[in-house]
């Protein structure tokens, strides 16, 4: 099951993911980013801090969005990435397509710089 809570902090929306994105829950992530981009958001922060297990469908929602963010000039980056969830991400190359950052902080800077 996952726990996606939404947050606006300066001019950053921020997408805070918890528990497992598999194929069932992954909808929920997508409609967050979808919220988002909706808003008009340029800078989407995604904290994975407490984010147990993600699946290739949970993956894949952030690489369906890759080319539209892009497109549409909106930065992204994630953080908090748990060794086990990064070890996916590296496994797959996406740590060379996202962004990711150690902190929120550091998240930020990259967002803002």
């Amino acid at each position: 099951m996952v726990n996606i809570e939404k947050e606006k902090k300066d001019n950053i929306h921020i997408i805070r993911v918890s528990g497992e994105v598999d194929a069932g829950s992954s909808i929920h992530l997508d409609n967050a980013f979808k919220e988002g981009m909706e808003a008009g958001e340029s800078h989407i922060a995604v904290d994975l801090t407490n984010l147990a297990y993600i699946s290739s469908a949970g993956l894949g929602v952030f690489v369906s969005y890759l080319d539209e963010f892009e497109l549409k000039k909106i930065k992204l980056v994630l953080f908090g990435v748990q060794e086990t969830v990064r070890q996916v991400f590296d496994i797959l190359g996406l740590e060379k397509l996202i962004t990711i950052a150690e902190s929120e902080e550091q998240a930020i800077e990259k967002l803002n710089g």
